[in-house]
């Protein structure tokens, strides 16, 4: 899956969280019960919904969105309704163009989705009452879902292979990117006991313990490590990348707090592909790594490489698909009839926009002094915690001479794996 249609499912599982209620004052059409956010086509996107998700975003920064100073709150609504009439403006076009799933594939998918949780019935029940969830509520969100990847999907298979002068226009664009040093490749999940917030998170030890066992026990029966990553990892920038965090030397797992014993195990008797048994990190998180590349002396890789070849074809492809995901999104938006009701109320009335709160929050007595601050941070931003202690060794790739052949807005490439040549 790319990361492009990672950050609609984003949009969509966090949104399973129970509704806060809509705002009290001006931003949105009707009560405060039955406040219109948008319109897409006359389908409704309730006040409901975008306060929700702005919550459960916040939480994910250990806040709340009763923190929030109004201007936040108003900043991050229209932020997050942005996403949620791009994501209904997919879905509506998966809907004409017949993509939608099949019952039976949606029950299959909430089926993995429950066994991989690591949850048993009772806890996954309570979390439904958690989040003011209903099963059908949960099943039209995961329904939702599935069309959006059919038609990401369909969009991506329209691109063909790259030509040999591309190929090779990139590798001589990027030749430093190929110069294999004495490192490791990694891949993690993480389960972290803490509530974080997410829609995957788990609940104090005991869930963490029984999620990361259920995890390592998929591993070890032949599960691929990056789409369990994907789908259970509690780091949300790792598992976005199938649980990638780049290719670090032993320098820089030093610095960055790994296990000497586990350092010597990368170096050592670990192979390529293999993983770690679960272990506590030294911040009470849950991990499994995984050996994805392996190192042990300096060499320039050329295109006479099979795996060189196949990271940059996979490297354009994965280009190519994003600018035509992009571009499908804008001729979506441009074919529908997009009704921003909050935007208009904001341009209506701003002079309200310093008295907007969520649903559920006591009306404000007059204040003799200044208000309390909100978040320092803008209430709608992506969390960006670290996957582990080598999420930072991650290279950043150098400018390259021909912008077209640079690498868009993925994790600098990976030297890829030689065999026992260099183990």
């Amino acid at each position: 899956m790319s990361r492009f249609k990672q950050i609609a499912v984003f949009i969509l599982l966090v949104a399973l969280a129970g509704a806060l209620g809509a705002c009290s004052r001006a931003g949105g059409s009707g009560s405060k019960d039955t406040a219109v956010a948008a319109t897409v086509n006359g389908r409704e996107i309730s006040l409901r919904e975008v306060d929700s998700i702005l919550n459960q975003q916040a939480k994910t920064q250990q806040s709340d969105i009763a923190q929030m100073s109004p201007l936040e709150l108003s900043a991050g609504r229209l932020q997050v309704l942005d996403g949620l009439i791009k994501q209904e403006v997919l879905f509506q076009r998966a809907e004409k163009e017949s993509l939608l799933p099949k019952d039976e594939e949606v029950t299959q998918k909430l089926a993995e989705l429950k066994q991989s949780s690591g949850m048993t019935e009772e806890q996954y029940q309570q979390r439904l009452r958690e989040t003011g969830q209903t099963e059908q509520e949960l099943r039209d969100n995961t329904r939702k879902q599935l069309a959006i990847n059919n038609l990401l999907d369909r969009v991506g298979s329209k691109i063909g292979t790259p030509s040999e002068k591309e190929v090779a226009d990139f590798y001589n664009n990027n030749h430093d990117y190929y110069v294999s040093g004495r490192g490791v490749g990694l891949a993690a999940i993480i389960v972290d006991p803490a509530d974080n917030g997410l829609p995957n998170d788990v609940k104090g030890e005991a869930e963490a313990k029984n999620k990361i066992d259920i995890i390592y026990q998929r591993l070890k029966s032949g599960a691929e490590f990056t789409t369990v990553a994907r789908e259970q990892s509690e780091d949300p920038q790792s598992a976005q990348s199938g649980g990638d965090i780049g290719f670090a030397s032993e320098d820089d797992l030093k610095k960055n707090g790994f296990p000497p014993d586990l350092i010597a195990k990368f170096f050592g008797p670990m192979q390529t592909g293999d993983i770690t048994p679960p272990f506590k990190d030294s911040k009470g998180r849950w991990d499994i790594f995984k050996l994805t590349n392996k190192h042990l002396q300096v060499e320039n890789l050329t295109l006479d490489n099979p795996e060189v070849r196949k990271d940059i074809t996979d490297r354009i492809n994965d280009q190519r698909k994003k600018l035509m995901q992009a571009a499908l999104v804008e001729v979506a938006m441009n074919e529908a009839k997009v009704e921003n009701k909050l935007a208009q109320d904001m341009m209506n009335n701003p002079n309200s926009l310093s008295s907007l709160r969520p649903a559920g929050a006591p009306t404000p007595t007059p204040a003799t002094g200044p208000g309390p601050t909100g978040l320092s941070a803008s209430p709608s931003a992506s969390p960006a915690a670290s996957a582990s202690p080598a999420a930072t060794t991650k290279p950043t790739p150098k400018p390259a001479s021909n912008p077209v052949a640079k690498p868009m807005a993925t994790p600098a490439p990976k030297p890829p794996t030689q065999g026992n040549s260099n183990k």
